[in-house]
């Protein structure tokens, strides 16, 4: 049966209270009698809202947050960690700027710019990870998580592409839909470093693909050139002959272009080339 005008204007409201979702909000609204009240008392003890057994992770998550922040940013309620708050909070959770760490960090907390903190993408980041993970919402907690996901971007191929992918969202305007090219060159420098190198047994691809970048590329980066860089560079740890490369493959150009080029310097021999082509992942 359709909502009434009354009933979706609760459900807004609800929403918008608790940040539930709105099958969510409908749901407890509809067993407390469309009481508000009583259904967001129903809501904030359920294991749905991530306050499980009276445990208001939403309160101490903004606490956290509010820890970081100068006294002036804290009388003007701000939303945003700015850097040296930022900064401070990487500190405490010995994370590091300099490294594939930041990316990890990143991803966790939903963040969607490099170098500074949403109060919104932290709670919602930390809510998840308790909601999942049972990561408590204290700083020892969180920084006992964050080591575990440093061993699993170095171990666990599909967090380590979850990092990547989202570590393109972090490099951008919003109203952007690509990176500058000399930002995409610095994150894949961080990303495919120490912790997870882009080299094969004869070839360090990442470094002449920086070489390629530097002598024949001159656009932005888009969100597929990003993507299938990481889904060739996976092929190219695997067969560093470039035999899975085929021309009747969807890959992008500047693979392509990238392909040929390797072949022409002499990275890849001829007697290599060629070959039945893969299918190229998405």
């Amino acid at each position: 049966m359709p909502l009434t005008t009354t009933q979706r204007r609760l459900v807004t409201q609800f929403v918008q209270i608790t940040n539930a979702t709105k099958e969510n909000a409908q749901r407890y609204l509809k067993n407390a009698n469309y009481d508000i009240d009583l259904a967001a008392n129903l809501y904030y003890s359920s294991a749905d809202s991530g306050r499980s057994q009276g445990d208001n992770i939403d309160v101490k998550l903004n606490a956290i947050f509010d820890s970081f922040l100068s006294e002036e940013a804290k009388s003007s309620n701000a939303s945003t960690m700015e850097i040296e708050s930022f900064e401070k909070y990487l500190q405490q959770l010995g994370v590091s700027l300099e490294n594939h760490e930041i990316f990890v960090l990143l991803y966790v907390t939903h963040a969607t710019v490099l170098g500074k903190l949403s109060r919104k993408d932290f709670v919602e980041g930390w809510t998840e990870a308790y909601q999942k993970e049972g990561v408590k919402a204290d700083l020892a907690s969180q920084k006992q998580y964050l080591k575990q996901c440093m061993t699993r971007f170095k171990n666990d191929p599909e967090f380590f592409k979850q990092v990547y992918r989202h570590a393109f969202v972090t490099g951008k305007e919003e109203s952007q839909k690509s990176l500058e090219k000399d930002t995409a060159v610095a994150f894949w420098d961080t990303l495919f470093g120490p912790g997870h190198p882009w080299k094969s047994k004869n070839v360090n691809w990442l470094k002449i693909w920086q070489e390629f970048l530097q002598a024949k590329w001159t656009r932005s980066v888009n969100k597929d050139m990003w993507n299938q860089t990481l889904v060739f560079a996976d092929k190219t740890m695997q067969d560093e002959t470039l035999s899975f490369w085929s021309e009747d493959d969807s890959w992008p150009g500047v693979i392509d272009d990238f392909v040929a080029w390797c072949r022409e310097t002499g990275y890849v021999k001829p007697a290599a080339a060629g070959g039945d082509g893969m299918e190229v992942d998405n």
